[in-house]
């Protein structure tokens, strides 16, 4: 088996190709027109702000649901998407994301406060590898930097639409999630030690 070295020196002897996500895919909003009623007794599952900003890989055991009839025009999620928060007390922590690594079994949406982006096609695209790329420091720099306000910072789509991200080739992209897995797992190992040990 090759090495992640040995991947990028044979698959990109050029460098990785960055690409704008404008070019990658479009963003869609939340639900609209929905009022504290709709939220009483719903029938349809959404994601709630919390989902989005507690989990880079979004969790798909909900419970909250919303009123949605049939033929209503909102935006349900798909496997692949990328949903955003849209804003918060602190640039730093406006616009977290969690993506959405498998298909929902049924239609689920996003609620009002946040928003998604959708990827034209996934082909060369792996979802797992996005999981990470946008909760890496870098990527979240620059997606703070998209953040404007005084008291409670809203992420700009427009500016975020501007940003460039890494795109390797997808046996690259899977070796990474690969490698940074088993390292989020090991890491939630080692922490579970030191609380066990912390308690006794």
């Amino acid at each position: 088996m090759k090495t992640l070295a040995q991947l990028i020196a044979d698959l990109c002897p050029n460098g990785v190709k960055y690409k704008r996500l404008s070019d990658l895919g479009t963003f869609y909003g939340g639900l609209t027109g929905k009022n504290k009623h709709d939220f009483t007794d719903g029938n349809a599952p959404y994601v709630t702000y919390m989902n989005i900003f507690s989990n880079p890989a979004l969790s798909l055991d909900i419970n909250d649901l919303v009123k949605v009839s049939i033929g209503e025009r909102q935006n349900s999620i798909q496997r692949g998407d990328i949903l955003f928060t849209g804003s918060s007390e602190t640039p730093e922590e406006a616009g977290m994301t969690s993506v959405v690594m498998e298909e929902p079994k049924v239609p689920t949406y996003v609620n009002s406060f946040c928003f998604g982006f959708r990827f034209y096609s996934l082909n060369g695209i792996c979802p797992g590898f996005m999981k990470h790329l946008f909760r890496s420091h870098a990527l979240r720099k620059s997606i703070s930097k998209t953040a404007n306000g005084v008291t409670r910072f809203n992420i700009s789509k427009k500016s975020l639409a501007d940003i460039e991200i890494p795109v390797p080739p997808i046996e690259v992209q899977e070796r990474i999630v690969e490698i940074l897995d088993k390292f989020t797992a090991l890491t939630a190992e080692l922490q579970a030690e030191l609380q066990e040990r912390q308690r006794n």
